[in-house]
C-alpha cells in the first residue's frame, strides 16, 4: 500500500527550490491549486475521442464520467488526448500503420507528465492493443474502458451486423441482385449509433481479450456504446483506477503469460478476429512473454467456438451482452482458463451466469467443436499464414488450383472485374505487396473480392492468399498474414500466374507445386520493391517494422529493458 507521501507528485514540483517554484506557478497558471492535487493520485484519462472516428465519438462524454469517477474517489483527473486511430473507415492506408504511433504516444505520455495511474479510452480494433501496448511498455496503474459495440442494425425487417452484412451485400449489388434504392436503404440502416463493430471482428476480440486479460472491469467489454450502463462502467473504472494507485497494482503483475495463455483461449472461444494473433503477440511481447501462432493453433484444436456471434455465427453484440457478455462465456470453459490471476476487478477470472444458450453454447452444443482458425505453413508460408476456416466454405479447406496473380492493390482493383480475367471458380487469387512493409502497414486487403464474372454465376466463395490482413468482420476461404511477406522476398513474390497452389487445412499446409531449383532461380533473379517514403514516419516504419508473425511491433520498442524516469523540468 502507498502512502500518500510515496505517490509521484514529486513530479509536479521537482526536486529543488526553483523547479518547485517554477511548477507551482504553472499549476496556478491552468487555475489549479495545490490543495486540489496534493497527496492525491493523479490519473491521466488518455482519451482517443475525435470528430473522424464514429467508433469513438462517445468517448468525450466518457472521459467526463471517468473523471467523475475518480473525484469521487478522492483522486485527481487530468485528460489528455492521443492519437484518435478511426479504423479502416476512413484512415488510408490502414490504421494500423498507426497502431505502433498510439502505442509509442501512450508510453511517452504516460512517462513524460506527471501521473500516478491511467484509464485508457479506446474501443476501434488497433487503439485497444495500441493503448495497453503503451501502458505494458510504462508499466503504471491502468484500466481500460471499452468503446462498446454500436447497436444492432435493421433493414427490411432483417438484423443487420456491420461488416459481415456489408460485404455480403455488396456482392449481391455487384452481382445485378441488388439496386441504388435498396443499397441507399442499407447505408441508411447498418450503423446507427456510435460505437464500434456490432459484430464478432476485430474490436469485440480486442475488448473481450482486454477484459480477459484483467485489464477492464468484469463484463464492462460488451456493454453497447449508448447504453446507459456504458456510462456507469466507465464511472466506475474512474473510480477503480484511484484504488489501484493506492495499491500499486501494475499492469507487469496483470499481464502475466497465465494472462495471455487465456487470452487465447477466449480468442478462439469467441470464434474471433484473426486480427488478434498479430495484436496479441505484440501485446505479449512488450511484457516480455513468449507468444506464437502454435499457441492459436494448439488452442484451436482443443477450444470449441461457443460464441454464435457473426461473422461465423447467428448474432450480434447485442444479443451476446444480454446473454451474459464474457462472463457467461467463462463460465462455459472454467477448465480452459487460469482463474486465480489479479486483475483490475480485484476478484480474479470470474464467470457470470447464462441468459440465452443459443447466443452463448454449452459446451455439449457448440458452433464448432474445434476452434475452426488453423496456422498453415509450408514452402508458401515458411514463417506462417492464418485462415479462419470456419468462416469459409467447407469444400475449399482441401483444395489445388493455379494462382491468378495480383501485384498490389491497384493491380487487382484495376482488373478484378475484368469479363475477360481468365478465372475459374478453382482458381488461386494471389495477391501480395500488401504485407507490413508492403502495403505499408498490412492493409485489411486480404478478403480479395470474388471477380464479376463469378458472383453472376453464383460463385461465393474461392480460395484466396496474401500477405494482407482481413477485417475480422469479413469471411470466406482467405489465407492470411503469409509471413515473410513478398515485399521482402518471401516465397510469394516468386509465384506466377498458372503455378499450382495446394491448400490443407487438416494438415495445415500451404504450398506451391514448384520444385526448390526453380524456386531458387526465381529469387536470384527477384529484385526488392523501391522504398515508398523517402522520410517521416513512413520510412520509420518502413525501417522497423516486425514481419507478422512477430507482431508488427517496432522492434525498437519491443526490445527489452525498462526506460529510467526522466528527471522532472
Amino acid at each position: 500500500m502507498l502512502l500518500p507521501e510515496e505517490l509521484r507528485s514529486h513530479r509536479w514540483y521537482g526536486t529543488d527550490g526553483v523547479r518547485a517554484f517554477s511548477h507551482r506557478s504553472r499549476t496556478r497558471q491552468l487555475g489549479i491549486g495545490a490543495a486540489e492535487h496534493l497527496g492525491k493520485p493523479v490519473i491521466a484519462v488518455i482519451n482517443t475521442w475525435s470528430e473522424l472516428n464514429p467508433c469513438h465519438s462517445h468517448l468525450r462524454d466518457r472521459a467526463e464520467a471517468v473523471k467523475r469517477g475518480v473525484w469521487q474517489a478522492g483522486g485527481y483527473p487530468v485528460e489528455l488526448p492521443a492519437g484518435a486511430l478511426a479504423g479502416e473507415t476512413f484512415s488510408k492506408p490502414t490504421a494500423m500503420l498507426y497502431r505502433n504511433l498510439l502505442a509509442m504516444e501512450t508510453e511517452e505520455l504516460l512517462r513524460s507528465y506527471p501521473v500516478d495511474g491511467a484509464v485508457l479510452l479506446g474501443g476501434c480494433d488497433k487503439s485497444i492493443p495500441a493503448l495497453l501496448m503503451g501502458v505494458s511498455s510504462m508499466d503504471v496503474p491502468a484500466i481500460l474502458v471499452p468503446a462498446g459495440p454500436m447497436l444492432r442494425g435493421h433493414w427490411r425487417g432483417e438484423t443487420l451486423g456491420s461488416g459481415s452484412d456489408m460485404w455480403r451485400y455488396w456482392d449481391d449489388r455487384r452481382a445485378g441482385l441488388l439496386g441504388d434504392e435498396a443499397w441507399a436503404e442499407l447505408e441508411e440502416g447498418i450503423a446507427r449509433s456510435a460505437g464500434t463493430c456490432m459484430t464478432m471482428g476485430t474490436a469485440s476480440t480486442m475488448t473481450a481479450v482486454a477484459e480477459v486479460l484483467g485489464m477492464t472491469l468484469p463484463g464492462a467489454s460488451s456493454i453497447p456504446a449508448v447504453d446507459s450502463g456504458h456510462s456507469r462502467m466507465a464511472a466506475a473504472s474512474g473510480r477503480r483506477i484511484v484504488d489501484l494507485v493506492w495499491a500499486d497494482v501494475r499492469p507487469s503483475a496483470i499481464l502475466t503469460p497465465a494472462a495471455y495463455a487465456d487470452a487465447v483461449t477466449v480468442v478462439i472461444a469467441l470464434g474471433g478476429s484473426t486480427n488478434a494473433l498479430i495484436h496479441l503477440v505484440a501485446m505479449a511481447g512488450r511484457g516480455g512473454v513468449p507468444l506464437g501462432l502454435d499457441d492459436f493453433d494448439l488452442a484451436s484444436r482443443r477450444v470449441p467456438v461457443l460464441a454464435d456471434i457473426r461473422p461465423s455465427g447467428a448474432y450480434l453484440m447485442e444479443d451476446f451482452h444480454y446473454a451474459g457478455g464474457l462472463p457467461g462465456l467463462l463460465s462455459r470453459i472454467p477448465d480452459l482458463l487460469h482463474p486465480d490471476r489479479v486483475t483490475v476487478g480485484g476478484g480474479g477470472l470470474t464467470g457470470g451466469p447464462v441468459h440465452d444458450d443459443a447466443v452463448i453454447r454449452p459446451r455439449d452444443n457448440p458452433v464448432s467443436a474445434d476452434g475452426g482458425l488453423a496456422v498453415l505453413r509450408g514452402n508458401l508460408a515458411p514463417r506462417g499464414a492464418v485462415i479462419k476456416h470456419l468462416a469459409a466454405e467447407p469444400r475449399l479447406h482441401r483444395h489445388t488450383g493455379p494462382a491468378l496473380v495480383f501485384d498490389g492493390y491497384a493491380d487487382l482493383r484495376r482488373r478484378i472485374d475484368d469479363p475477360d480475367l481468365p478465372v475459374t471458380a478453382d482458381t488461386v487469387l494471389v495477391l501480395r505487396g500488401v504485407g507490413p512493409r508492403g502495403g505499408p502497414g498490412m492493409p485489411e486487403h486480404g478478403m480479395i473480392p470474388v471477380p464479376d464474372k463469378l458472383l453472376r454465376q453464383g460463385v461465393r466463395d474461392m480460395l484466396r492468399i496474401s500477405d494482407a490482413r482481413m477485417s475480422g468482420t469479413s469471411y470466406g476461404a482467405c489465407v492470411l498474414h503469409v509471413a515473410p511477406e513478398s515485399h521482402v522476398g518471401g516465397p510469394l513474390a516468386l509465384v506466377r500466374d498458372g503455378d499450382p497452389i495446394t491448400l490443407d487445412v487438416p494438415g495445415r499446409r500451404l504450398e506451391l507445386g514448384i520444385p526448390d531449383a526453380e524456386l531458387a532461380t526465381r529469387l536470384a533473379a527477384w529484385t526488392p520493391p523501391a522504398k515508398a517514403h523517402p522520410r517521416g514516419y513512413g520510412r520509420l516504419f518502413d525501417a522497423h517494422v516486425t514481419q507478422a508473425d512477430e507482431g508488427c511491433d517496432f522492434d525498437f520498442l519491443a526490445a527489452p529493458g525498462r526506460v529510467p524516469e526522466p528527471e522532472a523540468g
